[in-house]
């Protein structure tokens, strides 16, 4: 059982997950379903969760515990619970079509992702570090992935509810890049992030159920009829 205690295995974990975030990530561009979208986020948020366990047990980092607990609590079980009752209360099930068909946003997606390993190249020096310290480091390029595609979804879908999404694969893509690169923020920038994301998405609920309320449909596009 020496395996649970090599630093070598933990990078090769924390790689395997972080490659299935990344894969779900991209999986969420085709997906037109809204409850299989936030499921999607769900277990992404678990599988990150998971990583920042992975990073504080091999480095001592107990403060990472508390992120991933937090992350698991608020973002794969909380949150998802609070989209779903809402998607349930609207009674809009599927997404519209968005500006970008499927395809070319799944392709859209995949030269992001490109993007994100180019600009991340210049940050990994592996031979640098010790493999202790350079744990989770080789996971920036996804995290930058997350934020690129992330806020092409925001831009992309027409559906508060996916944009209100699109936001919270965004904010993971900036858990993981602060995880790979500094093993954590000081915990009270934590605890503020974690709390504001909550808020804006309780807040954004409200505004997607008046919003559906008053136009029979989460299309944002509808407020433009709002204009005097």
């Amino acid at each position: 059982m020496s395996f649970i205690h090599d630093p070598e295995f933990g990078n090769r974990i924390i790689t395997l997950m972080a490659a299935l975030v990344l894969v779900l990530q991209i999986a969420t561009a085709g997906q037109r379903w809204l409850i299989s979208t936030i499921r999607l986020f769900a277990l992404q948020s678990f599988l990150l969760a998971s990583i920042a366990g992975i990073i504080a047990y091999f480095n001592q980092a107990s403060h990472l515990y508390v992120a991933a607990l937090l992350t698991l609590i608020l973002k794969a079980w909380l949150l998802p619970l609070l989209l779903e009752r809402l998607v349930e209360k609207v009674g809009i099930r599927q997404e519209i079509e968005p500006l970008i068909n499927v395809p070319l946003s799944i392709l859209i997606s995949g030269c992001l992702t490109l993007v994100g390993y180019v600009v991340a190249e210049s940050f990994y020096h592996p031979e640098e570090t010790s493999v202790r310290a350079a744990l989770g480091h080789n996971t920036l390029a996804v995290a930058i992935s997350l934020f690129l595609i992330g806020f092409f979804t925001m831009l992309n879908r027409r559906k508060a509810v996916t944009q209100v999404l699109g936001l919270l694969f965004l904010e993971n893509g900036l858990f993981l890049a602060a995880i790979s690169l500094t093993y954590g923020m000081p915990m009270v920038v934590e605890l503020g992030i974690f709390f504001d994301v909550l808020v804006a998405v309780m807040v954004l609920g409200i505004l997607v159920f008046r919003i559906s309320e008053t136009f029979d449909s989460m299309d944002v596009s509808k407020l433009r009829k709002l204009r005097g």
